[in-house]
């Protein structure tokens, strides 16, 4: 026991409770890859030597950063540059992006001094959600001049999406506790290209015994390493105690790389505690930990169905009832101000800019709910904002905006706020198309007074089989606990006794968002993040669980004409 009482004191350990899922895992990365055609002829007795320059754009500022370049290859109008560019991909967020072309004339890096050819705008996303994931644009950016064509292509790259199942046990831990045996478990961190640890698992406890066999667990390879096999995996193993006051056992360090080794002599370690060590001199280690098993598998992602062509088509259901006030006065949460968006317009904009890079028509099906319609005042809770039942589509986020004006003009805000009809409505084109070629996502914005909430329920139980997600944005001042129970974080939604198969609602409240400097911009960049972050996985969800396999991609796209030798700038 020799001085276990007072290290326990110092052992307090920072392990109290975390969510191994909330800690923010780098996104996927993509490679993009540039070719040019037909650029400008710059030089007058040869061809151009061009260069590509990568522009991101941040949220906040707005300020464009240079992001990389590709190299300088001499003489070629049709340039198919080698080096490429590696972005951290989200799908919740607007990434923008510009190129900007130039012929090089000398060595400076300065881009002043070389001729500018022209550049291009365009989001990740729009890259991503192009058929195979291939974009061409035409290069603008000198009035007057036909600037040639840009070609860029997105490769999700292949250690993102490694997952890898382990097993371990230990043998003779030190005992911790006066009674009985110690309890242990281990928790695993990455480390940081700072030096500093993230907490990325822990494993369960396993009670009163020195020698734990721990059940085998899957993460995600990038959680465990971020994609750098010889990166440091720090281990830590404690002993549990009821107080949250957890006894520190002892550590070892290993990695991705020795891991992968599997089984073996190397994949025994020491359980080493520095103070102990410091105290005894006859201390060889606190115990041992070995790895049982080890395996890695290949995980389908997002990106594998987009790039195969899978469609995401979104929906927007706009609530009409007359608890949002009439539009006509100010206070009302559908008052068309004609220096500003309402909230209303605002999350439809914030979501809807993001979602149409992944739908290649961009033509949008627009419903109302809660309404009374010209000419003979019925009620109608799923009605098309552009006012044609047969074709309720609207044609970009510009059309929805419009139709949603016009409508505001036409009908009659009026009751009951009924969710259960524009769920079914998309879930009814959601079932009609189960082989994986495509998504629903339904937007619903609403001041929150749900009036049908057992037959909503059954709607997303229903909807749930169904490859489709809904997202709820709350605006106005309104309680949203009956939206906080469809969200079914906390506790799965279920209706009639059955359980939702899988969480696909996803609800935020629209005045957490709103920036108090009126800085609009980034207050609805982070509300897209937040209504879109789970989608990803509730797509994968449902593929997973229809055991739908992602297209193979169409063969990459090789242009015609060819590049010559490369100068390094």
């Amino acid at each position: 026991m020799e001085g276990d009482v007072m290290d326990k004191l110092e052992d307090m350990s920072s392990v109290y409770e975390f969510d191994p899922i909330t800690g923010n895992i780098p996104a996927t990365k993509v490679e993009i890859t540039v070719s040019c055609r037909n650029l400008l002829d710059k030089d007058t007795f040869s061809k151009s030597d061009p260069l590509c320059v990568l522009y991101t754009q941040g949220v906040e500022t707005k300020q464009w950063r240079e992001f990389g370049r590709t190299e300088v290859i001499d003489n070629t109008l049709n340039p198919d540059f080698v080096r490429k560019y590696i972005l951290d991909y989200f799908f919740e967020e607007k990434q923008n992006l510009r190129f900007d072309l130039y012929d090089v004339d000398s060595k400076s890096p300065d881009l002043s001094k070389h001729d500018f050819l022209g550049q291009m705008f365009c989001t990740l996303g729009e890259i991503v959600g192009s058929p195979a994931s291939r974009l061409e644009k035409p290069l603008g950016g000198i009035p007057g001049k036909k600037c040639g064509t840009i070609i860029l292509s997105a490769e999700e790259l292949g250690n993102c999406r490694d997952s890898a199942t382990m097993q371990f046990c230990a043998n003779k831990l030190d005992k911790k506790d006066f009674f009985g045996k110690s309890d242990p478990f281990m928790v695993f961190y990455r480390s940081n290209e700072d030096g500093t640890f993230t907490i990325c698992h822990k494993t369960e406890v396993v009670k009163n015994t020195l020698n734990p066999v721990w059940q085998s667990f899957t993460i995600p390879v990038r959680a465990l390493c971020n994609g750098d096999y010889d990166r440091t995996i720090k281990v830590e193993v404690y002993d549990w105690d009821r107080d949250g006051s957890h006894d520190f056992i002892g550590e070892f360090t290993t990695s991705y790389r020795e891991l992968a080794r599997g089984q073996s002599q190397f994949n025994v370690y020491e359980v080493i505690n520095s103070k102990k060590k410091m105290k005894k001199k006859k201390y060889v280690n606190s115990g041992t930990v070995t790895l049982l098993s080890f395996s890695v598998e290949s995980e389908c992602t997002f990106l594998d169905y987009i790039k195969g062509g899978t469609q995401i088509n979104f929906t927007v259901a706009i609530d009409f009832t007359a608890s949002n006030g009439n539009p006509s006065q100010s206070t009302s949460l559908h008052y068309m101000n004609p220096y500003q968006l309402n909230a209303y317009a605002m999350a439809l904009k914030a979501v809807g800019e993001i979602i149409q890079d992944y739908d290649s028509d961009k033509m949008f099906p627009a419903l109302g709910f809660g309404a009374k319609l010209p000419p003979d005042g019925r009620v109608s809770h799923e009605f098309p904002l552009n006012g044609n039942m047969e074709n309720p589509y609207c044609n970009g986020i510009e059309g929805i905006l419009e139709a949603y004006h016009q409508s505001l003009k036409t009908v009659q805000l009026y009751g009951p706020t009924n969710f259960a009809p524009v769920v079914n409505h998309v879930a009814r084109y959601a079932a009609a198309v189960q082989d994986g070629s495509q998504y629903f996502v339904l937007l619903i914005v609403t001041d929150g007074v749900i009036s049908d909430m057992a037959q909503t329920k059954e709607a997303i139980v229903n909807g749930a089989k169904l490859p489709m997600s809904i997202i709820i944005v709350g605006v106005g001042q309104a309680e949203f606990d009956a939206m906080v129970e469809l969200d079914g974080d906390d506790i799965r939604i279920s209706s009639r006794g059955k359980l939702a198969e899988r969480d696909i609602v996803q609800f935020v409240p629209f005045r957490d968002y709103m920036d108090r400097t009126g800085n609009h911009v980034l207050s609805m960049a982070r509300l897209a993040k937040d209504v879109l972050a789970e989608i990803p996985d509730q797509f994968i969800s449902y593929m997973k669980s229809r055991g739908i396999k992602p297209n193979p991609a169409p063969p990459p796209y090789t242009p015609p004409g060819h590049t010559h030798h490369h100068t390094q700038i």
